[in-house]
């Protein structure tokens, strides 16, 4: 069984920084992507920033310049150092792992941890 570990929500000022962790843990194999979204209140969930194995990366383009993803496969784990935060950036932050090879299952494989709360106040 993969499960995602989410680390490194709070409280912060505006402006100031956080950084998240999400360890997948289990029998592992390979992690095609990994990646944050985001959901605040009353709005959907929506992707902010990715990562694949090969090291690209893909951004909203409301935290471009902001926050970094980074990763390490033979940890499969994955960060976010946000900076320069604001008051809309306050969420629930979850991680996500796509195309998860695994002994858990035949096919790659989706999933989610159970999200940390990013509260940011001005």
């Amino acid at each position: 069984q993969v499960r995602l570990v989410e680390s490194g929500g709070g409280l912060v000022q505006a402006g100031g920084s956080l950084r998240l962790s999400c360890a997948a843990s289990g029998r592992i194999f390979s992690i095609n992507a990994m990646g944050w979204y985001r959901q605040a209140p009353g709005k959907q969930r929506e992707l902010v920033a990715s990562i694949y194995s090969g090291g690209s990366t893909n951004y909203a383009d409301s935290v471009k310049g902001r926050f970094t993803i980074s990763r390490e496969n033979a940890k499969n784990t994955v960060y976010l150092q946000m900076n320069s935060l604001k008051p809309e950036d306050t969420a629930v932050y979850y991680c996500n792992a796509e195309g998860v090879r695994s002994t858990g299952s035949i096919w790659p494989a989706d999933y989610w941890g159970q999200g940390t709360q990013v509260t940011v106040s001005s």
